[in-house]
């Protein structure tokens, strides 16, 4: 028997956003995960959604090790607007370095400083975009100041992610 999904009523999506919100600060981005796909299930647009799913996906490369970068990369590319689709690159890249720093497993810290400076230079790029917002310059210094932590890891130039944004 194949079950099958049930569609969420397009005048319930804002209801379900604020819950896909609240489960991501509740630490549950699977659950967040599954109420964007509804939302997008519907409207295959909805920015909020996409960066709310994009946001849940990096939420669990910290705690599941099947976590891939690719399925972020998909909605990544959903995004329109050059600010957006920068910004979310270079986190996406600093997050994966995070995940890959707190494994403890022989050789995932090897590439954390190169995943770094790839964020930063997202970061960087999405600051070209908008020099007025804050964030990117707030998750720059956050990368070097992760950098400078862990002072004793150098970065491998032949691996790493291949460019996000392109």
């Amino acid at each position: 028997m194949k079950l099958e999904l049930k569609k969420l009523p397009r005048d319930g999506i804002p209801a379900a956003l604020a819950k896909a919100e609240r489960y991501r600060l509740l630490n549950e981005p699977g659950q967040a995960e599954s109420i964007c796909l509804d939302i997008l299930d519907v409207d295959p647009a909805h920015h909020e959604a996409l960066i709310l799913l994009l946001l849940a996906r990096t939420d669990q490369y910290t705690r599941d090790p099947g976590a891939r970068v690719a399925d972020t990369r998909d909605v990544l590319d959903r995004l329109t607007g050059d600010y957006d689709r920068a910004y979310y690159a270079g986190l996406i890249c600093e997050r994966w370095a995070k995940a890959q720093l707190g494994r403890n497993q022989p050789g995932s810290a090897h590439n954390v400083v190169s995943y770094l400076n790839e964020a930063m230079g997202y970061y960087e790029r999405a600051q070209g975009f908008d020099s007025a917002a804050s964030d990117p310059v707030l998750r720059w210094n956050a990368c070097v100041r992760l950098i400078e932590r862990h002072a004793h890891l150098e970065p491998t130039p032949d691996k790493g992610f291949s460019p996000l944004l392109e």
